[in-house]
Formats: C-alpha cells, sequence, structure tokens
C-alpha cells in the first residue's frame, strides 16, 4: 500500500515549480543562465565527514571512514544543469554506512561547460583511480554511470557494479511513452530535459552511447541495477534497458514500485527507505 507521504509528494514536488522549469526549452536554457551567475552550494553538510579530494581539476569528497577498502563512485542527478543537494548527500551518508564503502562524490562540471564525452571519460579515470567496485547515480547520473562502465568495459580496465536511480539513459526522449508518462509526472518535462540534453551532448550525436547509454552494448559490463516509479517520465526507458538485459541474458535487478515518483528513492518517504536497503544489499551481495 502506498504511503500517504508518498501520496503527498506530488503536491509537494508541484509547490515547489519544479515541472513548470522543465515545461519548455526557454525556461530551462534561462535557468541554466541563471544557475552560471548564481551557483548553488554543493558543499556537504559538516555533520557527514566529508574528506575533500581533487580529481582532474574537480573537487571531490570522500564519504565514510578512510579505512574502509571497499570505495564505490556517485554520479548525482540534476539533469545535467543542476547541482547535487542535501538529499544525494543524506542518501550518500546512509549507504555509506550501511554497506561500510567509502563514497567517491565528484562535482562534475555542468552543462554546457560540462559535456558529456570530456566527463564520462574523466569520471572513468576516477573510478580507475579508487578502484570503485560500484558505481551509482541517480537521474542524469544513473545514465552517466552506465556509460561509465561501457568506458571502463571498453578500455578493458574493470567493470564495475551499476546501480541507477530512475537512470536518463536515452537523451533523445524518442519513445512516445515518454511524453505520454511526462504528463502526470509533476517533476520532469520533455520540452526542458530536451534542452538539457542539446547542452550536455556537446559535439556528440544524442545517440552516442556516453550521452544516451541505453544505445551502448551491454556484453562485458558488470551486474546492473535499476530503481524506477511507474509515475516516472523515463519509466519507459528503464523498462527498455530491462528487456535488452533479459533478451542478451545479462544480469540486471530490477526495482520498479507502482506511483513512484522520480528519483524516489533519496525521497523522504518509507518506500526510499525499502529501496537503500535493497541497493545496500546489491553492493553488498
Amino acid at each position: 500500500m502506498q504511503s500517504l507521504l508518498s501520496r503527498l509528494m506530488p503536491l509537494a514536488i508541484t509547490v515547489r515549480g519544479s515541472k513548470r522549469r522543465f515545461s519548455s526549452a526557454e525556461l530551462t536554457r534561462k535557468r541554466v543562465a541563471y544557475l552560471r551567475e548564481h551557483p548553488a552550494k554543493w558543499v556537504p553538510p559538516k555533520k557527514i565527514g566529508a574528506r575533500d579530494i581533487e580529481h582532474d581539476g574537480w573537487r571531490v569528497y570522500e564519504v565514510g571512514d578512510a579505512s574502509w577498502s571497499t570505495a564505490a563512485v556517485y554520479l548525482h542527478g540534476g539533469a545535467n544543469i543542476y547541482e547535487i543537494d542535501a538529499r544525494h548527500w543524506s542518501m550518500i551518508a546512509e549507504l555509506a554506512a550501511a554497506t561500510s564503502t567509502r563514497f567517491i562524490v565528484p562535482i562534475y562540471p555542468l552543462a554546457p561547460l560540462g559535456t558529456a564525452g570530456p566527463v564520462v571519460e574523466a569520471v572513468a579515470n576516477l573510478v580507475t583511480k579508487t578502484q570503485a567496485s560500484t558505481v551509482l547515480g541517480d537521474s542524469a547520473g544513473g545514465g552517466m554511470a552506465l556509460a561509465t562502465a561501457m568506458v571502463l568495459r571498453d578500455r578493458g580496465t574493470g567493470t564495475p557494479r551499476v546501480v541507477m536511480i530512475s537512470p536518463s539513459l536515452d537523451l533523445t526522449l524518442s519513445d512516445p511513452r515518454v511524453a505520454e508518462v511526462a504528463k502526470t509526472d509533476p517533476w520532469l518535462d520533455v520540452p526542458g530535459a530536451a534542452a538539457a540534453a542539446e547542452l550536455y551532448r556537446g559535439d556528440l550525436p544524442l545517440t552516442d552511447p556516453r550521452v544516451s547509454s541505453i544505445f551502448g552494448d551491454l556484453e562485458g559490463l558488470g551486474e546492473l541495477a535499476i530503481f524506477i516509479g511507474t509515475r516516472d517520465m523515463l519509466h519507459s526507458d528503464a523498462e527498455r534497458l530491462r528487456d535488452k538485459a533479459a533478451e542478451t541474458g545479462h544480469p540486471l535487478e530490477y526495482h520498479e514500485v507502482e506511483n513512484m515518483l522520480h528519483v524516489y528513492p533519496i525521497l523522504p518517504i518509507p518506500e526510499a527507505k525499502v529501496a537503500r536497503r535493497q541497493i545496500a544489499d546489491f553492493m553488498t551481495a
């Protein structure tokens, strides 16, 4: 049975105006311009005790006990145009403690300064440098996590497990079901997401796997996991990746929850707690 808090969440997100910002390309581009002039805060809360390191000129944080031998890289969402926020940091700290894993969190450059090709290559370098066994991400970060694993596979330098929370897998947004679900998604909409995709792709086509990882080959990758809600505009693309994995026999753990919203595992709802336990179990299995 759906919790009361999760039933109220669409109203809370609507009041915040998130949907409106994605309702047109013009509004999205204006928001990007505003954020370039007024960057959002990305420093982690002091209470989680993150350590500040550097990688390829990026600020990178490490969360968890420095003595823990296992590492994971977390890639935050935000359509490649929004910065990491408090909800991300809270979940990262919780997962680090639950799995005794050091979480490496890059503050990667946002579009249009940060584009798919250079960003994914730099993340792959970070995974290799830290010897991370898992790459996780939500929304845009989920698609980037899968793209990173594909680059690492092609380099022959490792095949980490990948956890994708409401991943943005196909930036062409061409599946007609995307626009259909967007009508009831209180958070995302196609025009703004498409505008953000144009800023992020750089000089690559939208169908390049570094931009839209659903177009990449799954062969040779590690185990995959997806967490998705049915009231999420990106739901059908998650289903497509699930079906692609099934056709090739690739191991993919698929968690779909009825009526849940975009990135539901990071929201302050009971269903999110269940999802975070499942993520921890996947990481430690």
